[in-house]
């Protein structure tokens, strides 16, 4: 007589055996089986809630984040400002949160509170999620360069361009971090900014300024040799 086999081609015979061995274990271990059985339905139950919480939270902070930015588009920059705080604040974490923290740093600058911009955005860069980091620490650096710190703009922009996950915006918070570093008198940051552009970046749009910029910088080199 042939045996029955299954489509993973084990006798289906060893899967009965299993299948008593389980049945025998449960009756002989009730209380554990019970046990286990209520930790998988807590779990289970736990995970259900978490996800249900996340996608209300996502779905609550997005609304929001769409309220303070249709208040920026107005100019309402007060209403935008609380608007998106209180996004940042209560829904930590969720991707409107995260683009909320963004919007909140280009508000205060709007409204000329460029040490609140730096604030917001000295709390935020650092822990932003990769599609967001280079536009934070762009940012940043334009906050920085607006409260006439150049030095800290030129740092912000380079952090900015490491974290850019395209040339072209590699190369443009490069020649940011160049003009700043011009403005903080370190020529020799400022060249290796350039350079960068034109010997890794030479297909963006920024490598005939930067070999410009390049030219001024080592010929004013030269003059001061001489």
């Amino acid at each position: 007589m042939a045996t029955t086999v299954t489509s993973a081609g084990q006798p289906a015979g060893a899967e009965a055996t299993a299948l008593t061995w389980l049945t025998e274990w449960i009756k002989g271990h009730r209380q554990v089986a019970t046990y286990a059985a209520v930790v998988l339905a807590l779990a289970a139950g736990l995970f259900a809630w978490n996800l249900l919480t996340t996608k209300t939270a996502e779905r609550n902070a997005g609304s929001q984040l769409e309220q303070g930015r249709l208040a920026l588009d107005s100019k309402n920059y007060p209403l935008a400002a609380s608007v998106l705080a209180q996004v940042v604040e209560n829904y930590s974490g969720t991707h409107a949160a995260q683009e909320g923290a963004i919007l909140l740093a280009q508000v205060r600058l709007a409204q000329g509170q460029t040490q609140q911009a730096i604030d917001v955005l000295q709390r935020y860069a650092p822990t932003a999620d990769k599609d967001f980091r280079a536009q934070a620490y762009g940012l940043l650096g334009a906050a920085y360069e607006n409260a006439l710190k150049p030095k800290d703009a030129a740092t912000a922009y380079g952090q900015a361009a490491a974290a850019a996950q395209y040339p072209f915006l590699r190369a443009q918070f490069l020649d940011d971090a160049g003009r700043a570093w011009i403005a903080a008198a370190d020529t020799a940051k400022a060249l290796a900014a350039y350079r960068t552009i034109v010997q890794q970046l030479d297909s963006t749009s920024a490598v005939g300024e930067a070999k410009v910029r390049i030219g001024e910088l080592t010929k004013g080199a030269t003059d001061v040799a001489k």
